[in-house]
């Protein structure tokens, strides 16, 4: 029987930002336009909900993929009809990839234009069909409550992903009654009995297991359960791309990550693995090498695989063993199982000792022109406190991130698997605006940050004080890397006329300093830390290093 109370009129506009009250959102990140004026208007008498407008729709969804990386919840993004659409797809498609909670809303036009290509008319429903999990159009304003709650389940359910609402502006305008839905709840899979005895059946036989950890879904004691059931069992565990904070990277058995920049003795590991658990991870092109790590469909290694969506099962691999469950559910369901008599103590060592022996930052054998990257990132990682918030957008520069940086706690590590240029300051502002109190410290490329330097406006309006390292070698490095190898010699396209970086954050009121050699970063970073707004560090770095171990010759 419903408790729901009858309604009074009220606009499209009321009617959905109260939808968004009950569904529990307190954040909305937005670029303001007049096709949503009155969800503008009832956020203007909402204390509960924080509305934070950034300077471009690219960032501000890449800041609800942030939001929802870290919360679990999704994200919630507004932005205006045709080019703010446009413009927030990035914040989508990264979402998609990354299967991270996210509604995205998008102003239309009015329902009375429609389909005679209107003032920035497009067909959403076209525009995101083949990024979104759900794409719809709310028509009639008394359904506003209904979407809503299915949007929210769209979003959270199996594999978490973005959902797209189009809301015509007459239907936003309007005024009617609608009864308000209950907050959406979303079920989760769990391992049945035989699934779980399947498991321990397999791993008994096991003599060189490894696990490999990815996807989302998971929260504190999920990650502290899974760990828990590693460690009694000894097994090495590994974290897919971009994955690493799931796992603490200083327990004796976390071994690295499978991704860009893989140890070459941990992809031998993976190699000659018999037994692959992989949970919550699509085991995708880059964790997977290219499918020649772990093959499709049939991989050399028993395989294990674990996923929230049953869709996700048999889609790319046929595993001996296919279990459908949520994170939570099948690391309780790990705590729960006794320990085994293991028989691959050395196989553990082994892959820990290669592991700390690639992850250590040395002096190079060539010391480089410049900062050292790898002792800035270890230093880092001496000196941050463990939960401190490590962002990144894509290029080069994130190889030394992956490789010295060791993480020790969940939802520490924003970076888009869809290696999406840019992401690291949008998200880098969302995560100090949602956790004030925790440090928070992004890594951009030169080429990574002009993507969206306009946001430090947005960081100082609201006080996000971050600390931005702009990573600076005049180039567009990955692609630098991969034309040496195609066509050497021949640059194309890839260098980089780059602004006084320190003169621009200055002009925001930002913190900026230049950094040239690696012995002044320390004492760099601790006015940064210090000045108590964001700030800009840039390093000046060695164009030639590439790669942590790869120079070019020019």
């Amino acid at each position: 029987m419903s408790d729901l109370k009858p309604q009074l009129p009220r606009t499209g506009g009321r009617i959905l930002v109260d939808a968004l009250q009950i569904n529990g959102v307190d954040t909305v990140y937005c670029v303001p336009g007049e096709s949503y004026l009155p969800v503008l208007d009832a956020l203007h008498d909402t204390t509960s909900i924080r509305t934070y407008v950034a300077r471009h729709e690219g960032a501000a969804s890449n800041m609800a993929d942030a939001y929802g990386k870290l919360t679990g919840r999704p994200g919630i993004c507004f932005v205006t009809r045709g080019p703010g659409a446009t413009h927030a797809s990035v914040g989508v498609h990264t979402a998609r990839q990354d299967s991270t909670p996210m509604i995205l809303f998008i102003g239309q036009v009015d329902t009375g234009f429609a389909e005679r290509e209107a003032f920035q008319e497009v067909d959403y429903r076209q525009m995101f069909g083949g990024l979104a999990k759900w794409v719809t159009e709310i028509q009639d304003l008394t359904r506003i409550p209904e979407v809503l709650a299915r949007a929210f389940s769209v979003a959270t359910s199996g594999r978490p992903g973005p959902v797209v609402v189009a809301l015509p502006e007459d239907v936003l305008f309007a005024s009617g009654v609608a009864q308000d839905a209950p907050p959406s709840r979303t079920a989760q899979s769990a391992p049945t009995a035989s699934d779980m005895d399947a498991f321990r059946a397999l791993l008994a036989q096991a003599r060189r297991p490894l696990m490999v950890i990815g996807g989302t879904g998971w929260d504190p004691q999920a990650c502290a359960d899974l760990q828990a059931f590693a460690l009694a069992n000894d097994i090495p565990v590994a974290a897919a791309f971009r994955r690493q904070d799931l796992f603490d990277n200083c327990a004796p058995n976390y071994v690295g990550q499978i991704g860009l920049g893989i140890s070459p003795k941990l992809a031998q590991c993976v190699r000659e693995a018999d037994l692959v658990i992989a949970v919550g991870t699509r085991l995708s092109e880059v964790t997977s090498g290219g499918y020649t790590l772990v093959q499709s469909p049939v991989p050399e290694q028993t395989l294990v695989h674990v996923h929230a969506d049953a869709n996700e099962l048999g889609r790319v691999y046929q595993a001996t063993l296919p279990i459908n469950s949520g994170m939570r559910n099948f690391a309780q369901a790990l705590a729960a199982l006794p320990a085994l008599d293991v028989q691959w103590q050395s196989w553990t060592r082994t892959a820990r000792e290669a592991y700390m022996a690639h992850s250590t930052a040395r002096v190079p054998d060539i010391v480089p022109n410049g900062v050292d990257l790898s002792q800035v990132v270890a230093h880092l990682s001496e000196v941050l406190p463990a939960d401190s918030i490590i962002s990144n957008g894509a290029g080069n520069y994130t190889v030394w991130v992956h490789r010295f940086y060791r993480y020790r706690q969940s939802a520490t590590e924003l970076a888009p698997t869809s290696g999406a240029m840019g992401y690291g300051l949008p998200a880098a502002i969302a995560a100090k605006l949602q956790h004030p109190e925790r440090e928070v410290v992004c890594f951009a490329g030169d080429g990574c940050f002009m993507m969206y330097p306009q946001e430090l406006a947005t960081a100082m309006q609201y006080g996000a004080a971050m600390i931005v390292i702009v990573v600076n070698n005049g180039m567009l490095g990955t692609i630098r890397m991969h034309q040496e190898r195609e066509y050497p010699g021949r640059v194309s396209g890839t260098d980089l006329r780059n602004p006084d970086f320190v003169a621009l954050a200055r002009s925001f009121g930002a913190y900026g300093e230049t950094v040239e050699r690696s012995e002044d970063f320390p004492a760099a970073f601790a006015r940064a830390r210090a000045a108590g707004v964001a700030a800009v560090l840039e390093l000046r770095t060695d164009p030639l290093q590439i790669t942590p171990t790869a120079r070019l010759e020019r």
